[in-house]
């Protein structure tokens, strides 16, 4: 598990949950140090409503290194890591960056076919592409772009999005759903075409504050968005379907929100068959500034008590041919997906199918039912 923290983790401060024996339990590592923090926060959202940078007194459980944190299909025993987030509403922006849109629009014009996605990309990467790298969302000049693609016929839904005012942010998945560093991820059998999505995952407080990062897997299923925008929610929020972590890196003088501006983000995915596929995304060429995104998620128009994960979408879409030629990158179950970069780590994960993933099982009213039990509820301790 050490070589998955970020490459300058004793330093760092952060954020997570684990599994114990009482139940799910918010956990900080500082200077190296695993520290039980439920009788501070017993959840994280609760944790971060009071952050203010001043280090918790918390039950220290000693050195990280003493913890074996066990993958979820190798078995056994050890500490089940799981997603850094709790009560936070889990949303998603989409088309955030140039390559994104265009492969979004090859999509809507496939039909979700893998088969025909090659010669519509190719037609459209070079015009639309050049074009929208060149303009600021919802400027002048994106307006005047507009205009000259819906004349040549080539305006699209995701086109609005990626270069219009209003930026796509959707609800990816619901409280508690995500799964952690080690743990299956999930996609449906009956979907053809699907991928890994390596994003950032913005985490803020009720207050809307950014308050760290970590690293996330947007799972989608292409050939269902691609049939029809409106099947948006098939396509993302599935069985296991997002992954965040391993941890929350939380914002100090280590590590800030420019770290996450300027971050390079790589995937590796290794099939059984053999098959590897790597990429990255660099959020140097984001459309919208992350905190942009943060304001246009909440606001006067959206309040979220207990916090927002926000991603923060992805220039990385794979066209690699995976099992016959013309058709593009689609998981097998089996792979191993490892989403990385160097301040905050790597999130590896297992592709299963949805109905084959351990079932999400323990719900809202699980998580207060055991913290009740815990003594961990009293008011003080939830709303500082």
């Amino acid at each position: 598990m050490i070589e998955h923290l970020p490459s300058d983790w004793r330093k760092a401060k952060l954020l997570g949950r684990l599994m114990s024996r009482e139940g799910p339990t918010p956990v900080l590592v500082l200077d190296g140090r695993l520290i039980d923090v439920s009788v501070i926060g017993p959840t994280t959202s609760f944790f971060l409503s009071a952050w203010d940078g001043t280090l918790p007194q918390g039950r220290d459980l000693g050195p990280l290194e003493n913890f074996e944190f066990r993958r979820r299909w190798e078995g056994g025993g050890g500490v089940r890591l799981l997603a850094p987030v709790d009560l936070q509403c889990i949303k998603a922006c989409g088309v955030t960056f140039a390559v994104s849109a265009v492969e979004r629009v090859i999509e809507e014009r496939a039909h979700g076919e893998a088969g025909r996605a090659e010669a519509i990309r190719q037609a459209l990467c070079d015009r639309v592409g050049a074009e929208l790298r060149s303009v600021k969302p919802g400027s002048p000049e994106a307006e005047k772009l507009k205009q000259v693609l819906t004349s040549d016929g080539l305006w699209s839904q995701y086109l609005e999005v990626a270069i219009g005012a209003d930026a796509e942010v959707f609800t990816k998945a619901p409280c508690l759903s995500s799964v952690g560093w080690g743990d299956f991820v999930g996609v449906r059998s009956d979907s053809v075409w699907t991928n890994s999505e390596p994003e950032i995952v913005l985490v803020c407080d009720r207050n809307g504050r950014a308050l760290g990062a970590a690293l996330g897997n947007d799972v989608n299923l292409r050939c269902f968005e691609g049939r029809s925008a409106l099947l948006l929610g098939k396509a993302k929020d599935n069985n296991a379907s997002c992954a965040i972590g391993p941890f929350i890196r939380l914002f100090d003088e280590t590590f800030g929100i420019d770290d996450v501006r300027r971050a390079d983000i790589s995937l590796h995915v290794e099939g059984e068959d053999g098959f590897e596929l790597t990429g990255s995304s660099s959020m140097s060429l984001i459309s919208r500034d992350p905190l942009e995104l943060v304001a246009q998620t909440m606001g006067v128009h959206h309040h979220y008590p207990d916090g927002v994960a926000l991603f923060l979408g992805t220039m990385f879409a794979p066209v690699e041919d995976r099992d016959a030629t013309g058709r593009g990158f689609t998981h097998h179950p089996g792979d191993i997906v490892r989403i990385s970069t160097a301040k905050l780590g790597v999130l590896e994960n297992k592709v299963t199918r949805c109905d084959l993933a351990p079932a999400w099982e323990f719900g809202l009213g699980d998580l207060m039912c055991n913290l009740a039990a815990r003594g961990l509820l009293a008011p003080e301790k939830v709303r500082q």
